[in-house]
């Protein structure tokens, strides 16, 4: 059977998974120097016939996509198709030639990725990096899997099938999309789950290991933690449903709860203080739990909770100040990989999902709307300026929301940040309104008076420019993030017909300069602004007010630089170790830099596990984007 078949079936190949380990002296990169010459020498013979490869698979891909939706005005039936063994068909269909260079496409990328899954261990091991520290991880959003608990009629078809993050959703949405979407949706007035509905996070490492098959998220961090001596024993995956609001986290799940636990049971077992990693909104998570536990008649833990327990905290790419993105999300079902589609593609869209039940469906999930920005015009910039405006801008970042041409009186005219935020609730309904204000709070506590008042609210725990760091001496903080990668900053907008449910849509025929799509891109991680990544870590956590015990904060930034040849941009590519450096870093050429990717590149993978093996000390701060600059310009004080 053919590599292509078997990528497709899913069966076990009998060729060898993996090369044999490197010496231990040997210079590593993604592979042996040897063989890297050998891969590179044959991907540049074989780009052109990938590309009429990928050209290929793409056209048939679109044939399947075109029938789908020609079956909804019942041109073609696709229910045929779909009984029928289509992938069986579809391999008898595509020329020999082509199988066969999907073939080599294969086996250069089994070649390609055999050090990748463990390499960075491998070299860390050399050096004595073991596994010292409790590891417990906590996902990011969306990448959790959730799974079908409920046993009612309209439940019983996907009893303990994830209707996120497998096949089984793609499955769901496309043959039963009504039923998909009561069961993702949660109770508009409760904010829990629907009558008769019973969806929970998926648990252990396949939670959140792969997002659908083949697609990795924590994946590489896994192979690597194991490499220098983790396992199921002293690692921890702790998972939870996103959609909930944190307050509701708690409330139906007793997350915190279970999560305090755990940690009090890997301090238990190993005598060692654990170390937590957390991932873009898993940090947002983490930042409400080390409120939670402090807190009388809550987590009950007392101030001295974290400092006991903690030995420390890995932030990769978190939006401590929420993700920019979010916001057209809940206002109008948008965001940039919608507004950018072509207009075949966005009118698959419509027909399937349109903006109406894509909005509907982000605000029925509370937890998306922890994202919303956060800090107001302080952080954000007013309709004049904003911290990161770039010399010889014609239009501040300050603006949020433009409107570059207005048909009535009622357009509300360009918004700032906080004005975008009313403007989203007055448009919206009551139901949802209530959702923000009881669970959510988006501004600024200038003195330290108002910061102990906020540790009282746990409407406020979410926000840490309203709440301080735990009184913990002894923790350290470790920020790791991408940048230069192009991130929505703001959005030009425009009014709809009033026949449609949604008032105003963005703007996607206007594209000029830096506008693309009617989406302003500017400085990121191309999903969380570099603001929200990088002001807490930079400046704010540097401030007596947000860290009076003086918690050691570190901050390692990494360039986008992805690879061309590869899919998802090369994680690890022209990746060099050096063995023998006064501090032992990793020297970056090409290496990932978005949001997801990271987590794969084998600098991250390197940090983190240095870390966890007791060796942070050796980490120094890494700036390379201008972030130390735009946070001065923040008017936010230690002084007030």
């Amino acid at each position: 059977m053919s590599s292509l078949r078997r990528r497709f079936l899913g069966e076990s190949s009998a060729e060898p998974s993996r090369d044999v380990t490197p010496e231990k002296d040997e210079e590593v990169r993604l592979v042996p120097l040897s063989k890297l010459r050998n891969l590179t020498l044959k991907t540049h013979k074989r780009s052109k016939r990938r590309n009429v490869l990928v050209f290929a698979f793409g056209g048939l891909f679109g044939l399947f996509v075109a029938a789908y939706f020609a079956n909804q005005q019942d041109v073609v039936n696709l229910n045929g198709l779909i009984d029928m063994n289509f992938y069986e068909s579809l391999l008898d269909i595509i020329p020999s030639g082509l199988v066969k260079e999907a073939k080599d496409l294969q086996q250069h990328e089994r070649d390609a990725t055999n050090y990748d899954s463990f390499s960075v261990g491998l070299h860390l091991q050399s050096q004595g990096v073991r596994a010292l520290h409790p590891v417990i991880m906590v996902p990011g959003v969306i990448s959790t899997g959730l799974e079908s608990w409920g046993t009612e009629p309209g439940s019983r078809q996907y009893f303990r099938k994830r209707l996120w993050g497998s096949w089984s959703m793609m499955r769901a949405l496309i043959m039963d999309k009504a039923s998909w979407k009561r069961h993702v949706m949660l109770d508009k007035l409760t904010g829990l789950d629907p009558p008769h509905i019973k969806l929970r996070a998926a648990q252990g490492f396949d939670a959140a290991d792969f997002f659908i098959t083949g697609y990795w998220i924590w994946n590489k961090i896994l192979e690597n933690l194991a490499t220098i001596g983790y396992d199921p024993l002293n690692s921890f995956t702790a998972a939870y449903d996103w959609r909930l609001s944190y307050i509701n986290l708690e409330k139906r799940d007793r997350y915190f709860t279970r999560l305090k636990s755990y940690i009090e049971l890997a301090l238990a077992t190993s005598d060692t203080k654990v170390v937590l990693v957390s991932h873009s909104m898993g940090s947002q998570v983490l930042y409400f739990f080390f409120q939670w536990v402090e807190a009388a008649g809550h987590g009950n833990g007392g101030t001295d909770w974290v400092d006991k327990h903690v030995d420390s905290w890995i932030n990769i790419s978190g939006c401590m100040l929420g993700a920019l993105k979010g916001y057209p999300a809940v206002l109008s079902g948008e965001m940039k990989d919608t507004a950018q589609l072509n207009a075949f593609a966005v009118y698959g869209l419509e027909k399937f999902l349109a903006r109406e039940e894509r909005a509907e469906i982000f605000r029925a999930m509370p937890g998306i709307s922890s994202m919303l920005p956060i800090g107001g015009d302080v952080v954000w910039g007013n309709k004049t300026w904003a911290p990161d405006d770039l010399p010889g801008q014609a239009v501040s970042f300050g603006t949020f929301i433009n409107f570059k041409e207005s048909n009535s009186t009622q357009s509300p005219g360009n918004l700032t940040v906080e004005e975008s935020l009313k403007y989203l609730l007055t448009n919206s309904d009551s139901w949802y309104q209530d959702q923000i204000h009881n669970s959510y709070s988006h501004g600024v506590a200038h003195t330290t008076a108002d910061i102990e008042d906020n540790l009282k609210d746990p409407r406020k725990w979410i926000n840490p420019l309203e709440t301080r760091l735990p009184l913990a001496p002894h923790l350290k903080i470790y920020c790791f993030y991408g940048i230069g990668k192009a991130t929505e900053r703001s959005y030009f907008y425009r009014e709809e017909p009033q026949t449609s449910a949604l008032n105003v849509t963005i703007d996607t025929g206007f594209s000029k300069g830096e506008v693309d799509h009617g989406v302003v891109l500017a400085e990121g991680d191309g999903t969380v602004s570099l603001l929200s990544t990088g002001y807490m870590c930079a400046k704010g956590w540097r401030m007596k007010r947000y860290n009076p015990a003086g918690v050691q904060i570190k901050t390692y930034e990494m360039p986008h630089e992805p690879d061309r040849f590869s899919p998802r941009g090369g994680p690890n590519t022209g990746m060099t170790f050096q063995s023998t450096i006064p501090d032992p870093q990793i020297a970056i050429n090409k290496a990932l830099g978005d949001h997801v990717d990271i987590l794969g590149r084998s600098s991250l993978n390197d940090l983190v596990l240095r870390v966890a093996g007791g060796k942070g000390d050796q980490i120094e701060e890494n700036f390379v984007s201008n972030i130390r600059e735009y946070a001065e310009k923040v008017k936010i004080y230690d002084d007030e």
